[in-house]
């Protein structure tokens, strides 16, 4: 479904990153893991059209995106849920969700998936009139995850979602991640500092390092090498 190759990018004359190279197949969770700084986000964000890299091809369904601008990506069905959430905290939970549905391939399901929305996290339709910023902070990933489900995606890159979250919260989280593939479908790209739950969770993962993809896998396979799980998980 998505597939990158010898993807180079710079800010500047810094590279961030250096002939990354993946595929990710229809209705797959990948994992992409890596410390701070690994250049997880710098990938997500090249993908999603926010940054256009130096070198290499990205094609989703066969078709090359890079360099597109983010809203054509968005059109040809790849959504993001990013990195702090990104709502807009003055508004209201439902015009957060309307919001999400602006892109053309939305519009036409925009009210039934409002319904659907509000079925998958009750607590969003309970507070659909309540301002986005007086959220929790569970309640406003739910609202993020919701927001990008409104404009109809095929693949969904989540980065970093369980990012200043309790426990409990990360669990609920990472239970709706795997029913949005399993019972719904959809393509998961998973960028994430949690590496034992995220690669129990991925079918795949691929090891960010400096730029570099220094290794690649099923998620069991990776979550039980001795190098992942000293360097990522401690043990």
């Amino acid at each position: 479904m998505l597939k990158i190759a010898d993807l180079d990018l710079f800010y500047g004359d810094a590279q961030a990153l250096y002939g990354v190279t993946l595929e990710i197949a229809e209705r797959e969770i990948v994992a992409i893991v890596g410390a701070n700084g690994a250049g997880k986000t710098s990938l997500i964000r090249t993908i999603a059209g926010m940054q256009r890299p130096a070198r290499g091809t990205i094609r989703f369904v066969g078709q090359e995106i890079a360099g597109l601008p983010s809203h054509r990506i968005c059109e040809l069905g790849i959504g993001q849920v990013a990195e702090g959430r990104q709502i807009f905290p003055n508004m209201s939970v439902v015009e957060n969700l309307e919001m999400g549905a602006v892109i053309r391939r939305a519009r036409k399901e925009a009210r039934s998936q409002l319904e659907r929305s509000y079925a998958m996290f009750p607590r969003l339709a309970e507070r659909r009139r309540q301002l986005a910023g007086t959220l929790s902070g569970g309640e406003q990933q739910m609202l993020a995850i919701a927001r990008c489900l409104m404009g109809q995606p095929r693949l969904i890159m989540f980065d970093e979602p369980s990012l200043g979250l309790a426990p409990l919260v990360v669990a609920e989280v990472f239970e709706i991640i795997r029913r949005l593939n399993a019972d719904d479908g959809l393509t998961i790209v998973l960028v994430e500092q949690n590496v034992a739950q995220s690669l129990t969770l991925a079918d795949r993962g691929y090891v960010l390092e400096n730029g570099q993809i220094v290794m690649s896998g099923a998620g069991a396979a990776l979550l039980a090498d001795d190098r992942v799980r000293q360097a990522y998980i401690g043990i």
